[in-house]
């Protein structure tokens, strides 16, 4: 975690900003000392908004949950089932 005054940060902007695009990093900027906004890339905003989205989808999650119990049963296919799959297809095509 890295942390900047906001006079800091005013005054290393353009590095800061490069440095959270380039490196997927947050940048904390205090106001007197206290925490007071984040810098971070725009990549990682919108994952974390799909996230939240996702996670407020109850139906999307009670479809996580089914493939998870289903995967802890032993019902998922295989590469090697999805390969001989795929490989049916291209022969039938």
């Amino acid at each position: 975690m890295t942390t900047f005054s906001l006079a800091d940060a005013k005054a290393h902007l353009s590095r800061l900003v490069a440095q959270v695009s380039g490196q997927h990093e947050r940048v904390y900027v205090t106001v007197h000392g206290k925490p007071s906004a984040v810098l971070l890339a725009t990549e990682d905003l919108e994952s974390l908004e799909e996230t939240i989205e996702i996670l407020a989808d109850a139906d999307a999650m009670r479809r996580l949950h089914a493939s998870d119990a289903e995967i802890a049963h032993g019902d998922a296919e295989t590469l090697e089932s999805l390969d001989a799959a795929m490989q049916r297809r291209r022969a039938t095509t």
